[in-house]
């Protein structure tokens, strides 16, 4: 019944951890970081661009899995620094314009590597 989802597309597990899971059609995708899948590098600089990458990073998870970022039906968001919550509000917008998900966003104190940025999300896909 589980189906484990991987793709080049996002960056590889930096833990003993999938990308994503997939049970009866619900995605369950593990928290991303701002790493570039082509490098597996840390995206540097401006906070808007790290918010993007981790973006992109759940979008081609979700796509592996057949689904779209419409199926998205629950965003947990940690921040270093929940004074950047405007600028992640900017970026994440452009991301769910119709129906966006349900969604909980916290500050914490870290992040794995020191990034400022995790997401993590649940979608229903039905068929994945």
């Amino acid at each position: 019944m589980k189906k484990i989802i991987t793709t080049s597309n996002a960056p590889k597990p930096i833990g003993p951890y999938s990308q994503g899971v997939c049970v009866n059609g619900w995605l369950f995708v593990s928290g991303q970081i701002p790493l570039d899948p082509l490098t597996n590098s840390l995206v540097e600089g401006d906070f808007k661009a790290k918010v993007k990458r981790v973006l992109e990073n759940v979008k081609a998870i979700v796509e592996e899995a057949g689904g779209r970022i419409e199926d998205i039906v629950k965003v947990t968001v940690f921040l270093r620094d929940i004074s950047r919550f405007q600028d992640f509000n900017e970026v994440y917008s452009t991301y769910f314009k119709e129906k966006p998900p349900a969604r909980s966003v916290v500050e914490v104190s870290n992040l794995p590597r020191n990034v400022d940025v995790e997401i993590e999300v649940i979608a229903y896909i039905g068929n994945c």
